[in-house]
C-alpha cells in the first residue's frame, strides 16, 4: 500500500458497504469506508424488516437468487461467531384463498431451483396446528427464514474492518473520484475536514444515492447509470400479544413481497412494508394507511382487533423499476460494464440486500479480480 493511503475505499457504511469492506479486509487489505451520515447504517439498513430471507422467489440464475442463498448461509454463521442475536423462526407463505393455493406450487418450484433448503407444502390442518389464529387454505414453509439484529451485525462488521487496520469514517460524504494515471483512484471526501484520499480500488455501495455517487466519478459513462426510483414502505406495530411465532407472508405482489408479519427479537408484532412510489425521502407514516393494513392483514389474521395497529416507521428502497414495471436484478457493475479499472458500482440493492450482504461483498471482491 506504499503508494496509496488505503488499499480500497468503500462509499457507504450500510450493511452492504460494510460487508464489502469486510470482504476486502479478509483479503488482508486496509480499507476506508466513507459514510455521509453521522452513524453507520442509518439509511436503508436501519429502516427494513430485519428479515433473513430464504431466497424463494428470485429468478433462476439471477444475482438475487444466488447471493440471497449464499448470503443467508454465511449470515447465520457470522451471527453465531460474532454473537449477533437472531431467531431462525421459519416462514409461512400463506394461501388465504383456494385461488392462491396453485400459486404456491410455482413458488416451491422456484425455491427448489434456487437450492433453498427444507421447503415443503403444509396442509390447512398442518398450518392450523402450528399457528391456530392463522387463516389459510395451505402454505409453504421456509424453515431457514428468520429475523436478526441488523445493527448488531453492522457493528460487528465495523469491528472486523477496524481490527484489520481499516477505518469506518462517518460524517464524511463522498464528493467525487478521479482515476490516477498508472492505476488507482483519488477520492474527494467532504465534511468538516475535507480531504483527498488515494486508493488502489474503489467500491460504491451508497444505497439511495448510488446514481448521484456514480455521477461524480470522472469518466463514468452516464449511459451506464440506471434510472433510480424511491419505493416507500410503512410499518405498523401491534399493541398486544404477537399472534404468530413464524414470519407470515402472503404470495408476492408485483414489485414487492407484500405486506407481511414478523415477530421482532423483542417479541412484538410488526406488519409491513407496503409499497408506494415517492419522489422525496419522506419517512413520515400516515396513520390513515392503517385502513388498508387492517383489510390486508385480516385476510390471514381475521382476529386482528380494531384499534390495535399503531404507526411505527417507514423505509425507502432504492428501486431500479417504476410502478407497473418488472422488478430487475441487483446491479453489481465492474470494469466490463463501465470501462473503469479497479471500480465496482452497486445499484438497486434493495431486498434481499441485507440477507445477501456477505455474499455481495464476496461478489464485489471477485469482480475486482481478488
Amino acid at each position: 500500500m506504499a503508494d496509496f493511503d488505503f488499499d480500497a475505499v468503500v462509499v457507504g457504511a450500510g450493511a452492504v458497504g460494510l460487508a464489502c469492506g469486510y470482504a476486502l479486509t479478509k483479503r488482508g487489505l486496509v480499507v476506508a469506508v466513507l459514510e455521509s451520515g453521522p452513524i453507520i447504517g442509518e439509511g436503508v439498513s436501519a429502516r427494513n424488516s430485519e428479515v433473513v430471507h430464504g431466497g424463494l422467489y428470485y429468478a433462476t440464475g439471477s444475482l438475487k437468487a444466488r447471493l440471497c442463498v449464499q448470503g443467508r448461509r454465511a449470515l447465520y454463521a457470522f451471527c453465531d461467531s460474532h454473537k449477533v442475536a437472531y431467531d431462525r423462526c421459519g416462514k409461512f407463505v400463506v394461501a388465504t384463498t383456494l385461488d392462491e393455493v396453485a400459486r404456491l406450487d410455482g413458488i416451491l418450484e422456484q425455491a427448489q431451483a434456487n437450492d433453498v433448503e427444507g421447503m415443503a407444502h403444509m396442509s390447512k390442518a398442518q398450518v392450523l396446528a402450528l399457528e391456530p389464529e392463522l387463516k389459510s387454505e395451505g402454505a409453504l414453509v421456509s424453515p431457514e427464514s428468520g429475523v436478526f439484529d441488523s445493527h448488531g451485525y453492522m457493528l460487528a462488521l465495523q469491528g472486523e474492518i477496524e481490527a484489520g487496520g481499516g477505518a469506518v469514517v462517518t460524517s464524511t460524504p463522498f464528493e467525487g473520484a478521479s482515476p490516477i494515471a498508472g492505476g488507482g483512484w483519488s477520492v474527494r471526501a467532504g465534511g468538516t475536514e475535507p480531504t483527498t484520499l488515494t486508493c488502489r480500488m474503489l467500491v460504491t455501495a451508497p444505497g439511495l444515492s448510488a446514481q448521484a455517487v456514480a455521477n461524480e466519478i470522472d469518466g463514468f459513462p452516464k449511459a451506464e447509470i440506471p434510472e433510480g426510483h424511491y419505493g416507500k414502505g410503512v410499518y405498523f406495530r401491534l399493541t398486544g400479544k404477537a399472534p404468530f411465532a413464524r414470519l407470515i407472508y402472503p404470495p408476492p405482489i408485483p414489485g414487492a413481497l407484500g405486506t407481511h408479519y414478523r415477530r421482532d427479537l423483542g417479541g412484538q408484532a410488526v406488519f409491513g412494508p407496503d409499497l408506494q412510489f415517492v419522489d422525496t425521502l419522506d419517512y413520515s407514516v400516515d396513520p390513515a394507511r392503517a385502513v388498508e393494513f387492517y383489510a390486508y392483514i385480516r385476510k390471514f389474521w381475521p382476529g386482528l382487533p380494531d384499534g390495535a395497529l399503531a404507526p411505527d416507521y417507514a423505509g425507502i428502497r432504492p428501486k431500479l423499476h417504476g410502478p407497473g414495471e418488472p422488478q430487475p436484478d441487483f446491479r453489481i457493475d465492474g470494469p466490463e460494464k463501465h470501462g473503469l479499472a479497479d471500480l465496482v458500482t452497486l445499484f438497486g440493492i434493495e431486498s434481499p440486500g441485507l440477507t445477501s450482504s456477505l455474499a455481495i461483498g464476496e461478489e464485489v471482491v471477485s469482480r475486482l479480480g481478488l
